[in-house]
């Protein structure tokens, strides 16, 4: 077994994330999950699934390129890089582009998820 691990992105569904982050992730008291939840389903660009390499992934959903349909914006674990997959589907049925592009920020950086 190698020494890097690759972990394949999945969420519960594309319209959950929203409702999700709003909920704060929190497991509910007694440690049970709610009844209403979906499934995880694995999560794909074109015809592969999302894999983010390393770590653990921080997704979030939200309209990056203003086409009026959320698009992916995928954090991941190690050097923080975010990932913008682009909604070629609908808000209600979205599907995510193959090719994604790095969220950066002014002067061209790469953007990163915050720690510490």
């Amino acid at each position: 077994m190698t020494a890097r691990r690759r972990t394949l992105f999945t969420f519960a569904a594309a319209g959950a994330i929203p409702a999700l982050l709003a909920a704060g992730l929190a497991e509910p008291a007694g440690g049970k999950l709610a009844n209403d939840l979906a499934e995880p389903v694995q999560v794909m660009a074109g015809d592969k699934p999302i894999d983010v390499t390393i770590g653990h992934a921080a997704p979030f959903m939200a309209d990056m390129n203003n086409d009026g349909k959320r698009d992916l914006l995928v954090g991941q674990f190690g050097d923080g890089a975010l990932r913008i997959y682009a909604n070629v589907g609908t808000n209600e049925q979205p599907k995510f582009d193959e090719q994604f592009e790095w969220f950066t920020v002014e002067g061209g950086a790469k953007g990163t998820v915050p720690f510490g």
